[in-house]
């Protein structure tokens, strides 16, 4: 019998749908279970060809400790006299959270779009919330990228655009209102993200949004073979292959560029606009607004970091959520954050 809402064909399929889906979490999956598979697990990211000394590098002199005078997953270096677990040296360095719960954290992370909340994950993978919320900072370091190449190249096209992220304006009754006019920073702070279509992203929290400072992050960080597109409200900029623009104030949100050959044959068309980046500050407001709700300043870097490890590491760019965690585990290497770096950061 089916008199249940749950038994309806359309339900059903959706459960078989996250049953099959390689985008989906199977929580029942041991490594998530087992501390002992956990560690494997991690290892076999760290170290795809057995352990390496964090201390001194070393990979030939290196033996397991074992016996119950001996914590799990010891490692001796002969060579400095040295000990090490997978953990030492990393993001995870000194916790005391099972490795499993680790391991599932990082996934959940690295796979939910708009991010998860502290209080969700503590609630899921069973920790006290104080300790959900340093993990999620630490999974955010191991996601920052350490030398991150630049964006673009020749025949590359990369979106630039402002936003700004803080608490709404209020009127004197305390009162949520809505800025007049063009938005200007406020109480918010400002922040500067480059998209390259078709590729990764990267954002950084501006003290301001002179076109001194924004020329400067260009050049840091973009390739100047690149063709550069913003709105009007960046000053042209002639270092770039080429610099694109679309006038929002006359609402204008895209234009295409048509090249023709000599018989007046359409040979390629340009989309000029800037709606990839802005896309991407969509999904990051929504994640800011609907997931997280608040953020400190101290901390809005962080957060910009992993919604651009998310959408450098996307499935349209062919890294499912399996894959996208890994690179998130192996990121974590020779990284530390304490607590007390974490909860003082000014």
């Amino acid at each position: 019998m089916r008199n249940y809402p749950f038994d309806k064909g359309k339900s059903r399929c959706f459960i078989v749908a996250i049953g099959v889906s390689h985008m989906a979490i199977n929580l029942t999956d041991p490594v998530f279970t087992d501390e002992s598979l956990a560690r494997d697990h991690l290892e076999n990211i760290r170290w795809p060809n057995g352990p390496v000394c964090p201390h001194c590098g070393g990979t030939e002199r290196v033996y397991r400790l074992g016996g119950k005078a001996h914590r799990p997953g010891l490692i001796h270096c002969n060579d400095c006299e040295g000990q090490f677990t997978v953990t030492t040296g990393s993001v995870m360095e000194s916790s005391h959270v099972p490795l499993n719960k680790w391991v599932l954290a990082f996934r959940l992370m690295a796979s939910s779009k708009k991010g998860i909340s502290a209080h969700q994950l503590h609630r899921t993978i069973k920790v006290t919330y104080k300790t959900a919320w340093f993990m999620a900072h630490r999974i955010r370091e191991a996601m920052r990228e350490e030398q991150p190449a630049k964006l673009g190249g020749e025949g590359e096209i990369i979106e630039s655009d402002e936003a700004y992220w803080g608490p709404k304006d209020k009127d004197g009754n305390g009162m949520n209102r809505r800025r007049r006019g063009k938005p200007g920073k406020g109480g918010k702070q400002a922040i500067l993200s480059l998209v390259q279509r078709g590729g990764g992203s990267r954002s950084l929290v501006m003290e301001s949004l002179t076109t001194k400072e924004v020329f400067k992050v260009l050049r840091e960080n973009a390739d100047m073979k690149s063709t550069l597109m913003t709105d009007e409200g960046t000053s042209n900029n002639w270092e770039f292959a080429k610099h694109d623009k679309v006038k929002h104030g006359a609402k204008e949100y895209v234009r295409y560029d048509h090249t023709y050959d000599e018989n007046n044959k359409l040979l390629h068309t340009k989309t000029i606009t800037t709606n990839t980046v802005e896309g991407f500050f969509g999904v990051f407001k929504r994640g800011m607004r609907g997931t997280y709700q608040h953020c400190g300043p101290q901390h809005l870097q962080r957060y910009l970091n992993e919604f651009d490890f998310r959408y450098s590491n996307r499935a349209a760019l062919g890294v499912d959520d399996t894959e996208r965690g890994t690179r998130a585990i192996r990121g974590a290497e020779g990284k530390r954050l304490t607590y007390q770096e974490t909860s003082s950061a000014k």
